[in-house]
């Protein structure tokens, strides 16, 4: 029996595993299938990470090592090389590593921090055959990062998430000609300053609303054709372009790893691909938290950390809590049990003072709590659906207008929050994220 069992070691384990710590709780797993803390940080060498959390700008590696020296401080045992093969919903987690085998742990709390993994060519369907050369830009990263290969000299990369606008910059600097990247959308899914910075600055040509339609090659990638799509994403024949290259590297879309929580039975979002959860970032089942890329894509591991902070605090309570109830009622473990059953009920039978379901208007894609249990402070995380100026972003009690601020812009590729007062809270059911503008 262990009191709290970290689902993953990268930010948001690291993150969650100090959190709990320094709430009270010592006796913490931390499950991790690498061989080294850190997750995807240890492969992003450039800067720009902990200017929120931090207070100044950190790579990836150092970033992770801020986490990690608190891990070794506080003699937080980690098991690496490890597979988690299931998660059953009495949080008994079964595992498989070198040096035990498979073995099983029952806990009293389990926090979810798997992360996520890029979508492959195999979900795009474009047309060709499968030759060298092809690959998710994550992986590439990982190839000239951490071992020192180079997967290419001439590259087109499909897709302008961040990693894929890195990647472009990245692979310039180590002397390969990147001719170009294409965008389905008609406008990048990454952050400004990496559009700046990593396209911009070395004159690399971003083409929105535009898509690989045809691959080239046998034996290794001769080129791929492109073309823009219209208003549905429907490739137009006569813009079609051939362009010469032995690399493609697809930024297309990160998927959070939640086979686990499924597993679990714990109830998912649609839209995130993560699972509902309340301010505690507690999900559907009862003692389970979840946090990260797990939970939604973040775009700065610095959000990433403070909402693993959140978790961790909140495991810590529920444990603490968990450990009286089995004592006043003389058992080890309190029984595990599942939100009521209705699709509008809150992730948690928590015996609370409020029960607000958070609702978005379709500009806005989601939010992260999509429940509030408790009158409390709580920021709404949220993503928008398109490019938007002069927002005016809306909390409505039905019709009735509870809290609205206004920002210069919103766009997909960079998260918004709001702050929403305990005092707005009320006894109503739900409340309703509205957002106001024009589309540019």
């Amino acid at each position: 029996m262990k009191d709290l069992v970290i689902i993953g070691g990268g930010p948001a384990g690291m993150g969650a595993a100090v959190a709990a710590y320094e709430q009270g709780i010592r006796d913490i797993l931390i499950l991790e299938r690498d061989e080294l803390l850190g997750g995807i940080l240890q492969q992003c060498i450039h800067n720009g990470f902990g200017l929120h959390r931090f207070g100044e700008e950190l790579t990836g590696p150092e970033y992770a090592w801020k986490y990690e020296q608190l891990i070794q401080e506080y003699q937080i045992p980690v098991k690496y090389k490890t597979m988690v093969l299931s998660l059953s919903p009495d949080r008994e987690i079964t595992a498989a590593n070198e040096e035990d085998g498979i073995f099983t742990i029952r806990a009293r709390a389990v926090i979810l921090a798997m992360g996520c993994r890029e979508r492959p060519r195999g979900a795009l369907n474009i047309p060709g055959e499968r030759p060298a050369g092809i690959y998710s830009a994550g992986t590439a990263q990982k190839l000239v990062n951490r071992k020192g290969y180079m997967p290419g000299k001439t590259v087109v990369i499909l897709g302008s998430g961040d990693i894929g606008l890195i990647m472009a910059r990245r692979m310039t600097l180590e002397g390969a000609k990147v001719k170009a990247v294409c965008e389905l959308m008609p406008y990048s899914g990454g952050l400004a300053r990496n559009i700046k910075q990593c396209l911009d600055d070395f004159g690399i040509p971003l083409k929105l609303s535009h898509t690989v339609v045809q691959i080239h090659g046998r034996e290794r990638l001769q080129g791929v054709t492109i073309a823009r799509v219209d208003a549905d994403r429907r490739p137009l024949p006569e813009t079609r372009e051939f362009i010469p290259c032995d690399t493609l590297l697809l930024s297309v879309g990160l998927i959070p790893e939640n086979e686990l929580s499924l597993q679990a039975g714990i109830r998912m979002d649609p839209v995130t691909g993560g699972a509902v959860v309340d301010q505690d970032r507690q999900t559907s089942i009862e003692g389970i938290f979840a946090c990260g890329n797990v939970l939604h894509v973040h775009d700065l591991v610095d959000y990433v950390s403070l909402e693993a902070e959140t978790a961790g605090r909140s495991a810590a309570a529920y444990i603490m809590e968990s450990r009286e109830h089995a004592s006043d009622h003389g058992m080890l473990l309190p029984e595990s049990r599942p939100s009521p059953g209705a699709e509008n009920m809150p992730p948690a039978e928590i015996s609370s003072r409020c029960r607000i379901r958070v609702l978005a208007d379709g500009k806005i894609r989601y939010t992260v709590p999509q429940f509030i249990t408790r009158r409390e402070d709580c920021t709404l995380y949220f993503r928008v659906a398109d490019r938007y100026r002069n927002v005016k972003i809306n909390i409505l009690d039905g019709d009735r207008l509870l809290h609205s601020v206004r920002r210069p812009k919103a766009v997909p590729g960079e998260m918004e929050s709001i702050l929403l007062k305990k005092e707005l809270l009320g006894d109503f059911p739900e409340i309703r994220l509205e957002l106001e503008e024009s589309i540019t």
